[in-house]
């Protein structure tokens, strides 16, 4: 069988893709391969996540459907235009029998192509709050899923299938007692975790770095900065004392350890892209989430649909010197951290890739080659 997959430049688009292919190559008849293709914008973020997994990738360009002034409108229509041509061209040769996509605004040019080549189109909404690319490509799909029902409200036709976010497979296998060996973390200290995305969170990492003495005698911290940031912030830890330096976890990027990394903490601090919707769940984690302002809202309301379920609590860009008293509250509030854990527990789809990869396989059968 053979898969076309689209997302939008960022792990939080790349990675469902991902969990769902390789949940679809699970549920394939014994001797039969999965043949995939990503179709993406080219981002190093993007391209480095896809890679590792193994698949190909091809660049298509894009543009965001609207725009501030009509002449971006205009050059912007003329981007989606050679991108779709370009998509319609590696379709006609890679010859899939459907074609996934998990949203951004690269997932559109590819979405027309897919309709003028008869390819059946899913459409698998990460965010709780679909942008006007994946409103767009949604009315050319045959068959939409989204992580949450109140996201239905807010397509077009309304319809789709409520399925949850669809988590790598390490995720269900992850436990805290796991994660700390793996990581060399204390097995009875308090351990916080901080990842701002797949391409980091320059304003956290700031953040953490500007607390990172008073954050040390409280708990173990794991970091993953992002690569931009990384080095910096290891000429910080190469200067603490000895004691402290112990404590202090630097990544500039995890693959498959960030589910046991998040599942040996107790706390995390992170954006609410699309992921959290689905990894803190998985793992029971609490957080204190700080949406990235300039994503369309869409983190925003991430945010807030796990803060009123209870799973976590949200600090704004520009309230971050809060955060050494508010983790040191939640750190000492274990009662509070068992409420809040339960309630991510409770949100978490542990079937959403098969789910998912059922609604692709039944698009495919329907054209086989």
């Amino acid at each position: 069988m053979r898969l076309a997959l689209s997302g939008g430049g960022t792990g939080g688009h790349a990675y469902p893709a991902l969990s769902i292919a390789r949940a679809l190559e699970c549920a394939l008849a014994p001797g039969e391969s999965l043949d995939l293709l990503y179709l993406g914008s080219g981002s190093r973020a993007e391209a480095e996540i896809v890679a590792h997994a193994g698949i190909p990738v091809r660049k298509v360009p894009a543009a965001p459907i609207r725009g501030r002034m009509p002449w971006e409108m205009a050059a912007n229509a003329v981007k989606i235009a050679f991108g779709t041509k370009q998509a319609r061209n590696i379709l006609r040769q890679f010859k899939p029998q459907a074609v996934l996509s998990t949203g951004g605004y690269v997932s559109f040019p590819v979405a027309l192509a897919a309709r003028a080549c008869g390819i059946p189109l899913a459409v698998y909404l990460p965010d709780l709050y679909p942008g006007w690319a994946v409103q767009a490509t949604t009315r050319l799909a045959r068959r939409v899923a989204v992580t949450a029902a109140e996201s239905l409200r807010r397509l077009p036709h309304r319809d789709g299938v409520v399925t949850g976010y669809p988590v790598r497979q390490e995720f269900w296998q992850a436990d805290r007692a796991g994660g700390r060996e793996k990581l060399r973390l204390d097995a009875n200290e308090k351990v916080l975790f901080v990842i701002g995305a797949s391409q980091g969170a320059h304003s956290i990492n700031r953040a953490i770095a500007a607390e990172l003495y008073g954050l040390l005698q409280l708990c173990e911290v794991v970091h993953v900065s992002g690569q931009a940031d990384e080095q910096w912030l290891s000429e910080i830890r190469d200067g603490l004392p000895p004691a402290l330096r112990s404590r202090y976890h630097l990544f500039g990027y995890l693959h498959e350890d960030t589910a046991w990394a998040m599942a040996a903490a107790d706390l995390a601090v992170c954006r609410s892209g699309a992921s959290t919707l689905g990894e803190l769940p998985a793992v029971g984690l609490p957080a204190v989430l700080v949406p990235y302002r300039y994503a369309g809202g869409h983190q925003r309301i991430n945010a807030r649909y796990l803060k009123r379920h209870g799973a976590a609590v949200v600090l704004e860009d520009e309230d971050i010197k809060r955060l050494l008293p508010l983790v040191g509250e939640l750190l000492h509030d274990e009662q509070r951290l068992r409420s809040m854990r339960e309630s991510a527990q409770g949100l978490a789809r542990p079937d959403a890739a098969q789910r998912i990869a059922a609604i692709v396989l039944e698009l495919a059968v329907g054209r086989q080659p």
